[in-house]
């Protein structure tokens, strides 16, 4: 029990930092009052906790919501930030790498998550003869809310 105390007491140093710098109107932190800098808080505050304490499991929700909070800020504060749904999956590479560092488990899937993710981004316009790929992607786009469901189930149903 006494270890999931330093979570949340990280957790509430990070969000009445938060709550004190809005209460101050301090103007070089006025872009940070919003939710996703409490995603961004806590996300931090797991990544503390998962170092700290040598848990590195967390690690990957860790990376996870830092991300997610960060992407979010970005979308909202900056024109030049990317508001494509491969972020999303660049974000989730990233945690696989983050913890694989210290856990030696998903550096593989990360990579690949991170690879696919990079040229979905970046790719403006493939040859003709790579047209399948759009169909794929176009696929994908519409019916990917299924596969969260289906994985969702077979974590659900799955043996240990």
């Amino acid at each position: 029990m006494k270890r999931q105390n330093f979570f949340v007491g990280y957790l509430f140093i990070g969000i009445g930092v938060f709550f004190l710098l809005k209460q101050l109107k301090i103007p070089i932190f006025t872009d940070f009052y919003s939710w996703p800098t409490l995603l961004i808080i806590i996300g931090l505050a797991l990544l503390i906790y998962s170092y700290r304490l040598k848990e590195y499991q967390s690690l990957f929700s860790g990376t996870l919501i830092l991300g997610l909070g960060l992407h979010f800020h970005g979308m909202a504060h900056y024109d030049f930030w990317i508001n494509h749904w491969a972020m999303y999956t660049l974000i989730i590479g990233i945690a696989f790498i983050i913890r694989s560092l210290k856990t030696k488990k998903g550096f593989l899937l990360g990579s690949a998550f991170i690879i696919i993710s990079s040229i979905i981004i970046f790719s403006i316009r493939l040859p003709a003869w790579f047209d399948w790929v759009y169909y794929l992607l176009s696929y994908i786009e519409a019916y990917w809310p299924i596969a969260l469901i289906i994985l969702g189930v077979y974590f659900l149903v799955r043996k240990k």
